[in-house]
């Protein structure tokens, strides 16, 4: 026979909800509600097919580089992303050497600025993620598909969210958040096309996700107004684009949701493969409302 939880008043006492219960993972990790955060785009890393052979203390000081831009202008923290290795492989296919060099870089940013970092290794790789967060001591990760499938650039790709939060607790490592895009740039979508988008932004949440993030079509396409404004009131957490941010639209986009994502705009030239521009950094920070 089934015994019923114990009881004080009226209030069960028994295993835990089922339900997470969101706790503000933006005020968390930064200390405020509205955020900026700049992407440290590190140049191929060893194993990757664009690398030459370069000094891999050139690679972590042009990281490092970066990272002083973005946060001496004023960002509130920065992703470190391998977004040098193209073709980006599947999850599955990234070598161990990718993990090792984020995680001397990451820490290294860490250590040097102490403000919050997190990792994002593509494609979609939360496995590698989780470890060089938990290596670095960084305060969360991005993952592009967290829940259900799509057609990427570097063919299919599942949702990660089973595997993901199983490594992680296998880490002891519940305090590093997840942050998970909502019908992901550079892909199709047509598998499932059947579902509202709404719908798949609530799948995130259903799975655990601590923020969203709402993307254009390709890195450095912004996204409609009113795309933004859907995604935000789907997810009912915090909610930053990831795309497309500029001077001349950060504000209006951020009066519908919690913090931006930025790097092309903020490069030399507007290009996503330059350094960052200090000048433009400053001048982004300055133009904000916040």
């Amino acid at each position: 026979m089934t015994k019923s939880p114990k009881s004080i008043g009226s209030k069960p006492v028994g295993p835990k909800p089922i339900a997470q219960v969101a706790d503000g993972a933006l005020q968390s990790i930064f200390g405020r509600n509205k955020v900026v955060i700049g992407v440290v785009h590190l140049a191929p890393l060893p194993g990757a097919p664009r690398y030459s052979g370069e000094a891999v203390e050139a690679i972590y000081q042009r990281g490092l580089d970066d990272a002083k831009a973005y946060l001496h202008g004023g960002c509130d923290g920065v992703i470190v992303e391998n977004h040098g290795d193209v073709p980006f492989a599947k999850p599955d296919d990234i070598g161990p050497e990718t993990s090792a060099h984020m995680s001397v870089v990451s820490d290294r940013i860490r250590r040097e600025f102490g403000r919050p970092i997190g990792i994002n290794v593509l494609a979609n790789a939360s496995i590698p993620a989780l470890s060089i967060a938990s290596a670095s001591g960084a305060s969360f990760v991005r993952v592009n598909q967290w829940a259900n499938a799509y057609v990427a650039n570097e063919g299919f790709i599942e949702g990660e969210a089973a595997r993901a939060m199983r490594f992680r607790a296998r880490l002891r490592a519940n305090g590093i958040r997840i942050f998970a895009d909502a019908h992901v740039k550079h892909g199709a979508h047509a598998i499932v096309g059947d579902r509202p988008v709404e719908e798949q932004v609530k799948d995130l949440v259903f799975f655990d996700a601590d923020a969203v993030i709402a993307t254009g079509q390709r890195t450095g396409h912004a996204a409609d107004l009113g795309y933004i404004r859907m995604i935000k009131e789907a997810a009912g957490l915090p909610t930053l684009v990831g795309s497309g941010v500029t001077a001349d639209n950060a504000n209006d986009i951020l009066d519908i949701v919690d913090g931006v994502i930025v790097a092309s705009s903020l490069k030399y030239d507007g290009v996503w493969w330059n350094q960052v521009e200090p000048q433009r950094v400053n001048a982004f920070i300055r133009g904000l409302k916040r």
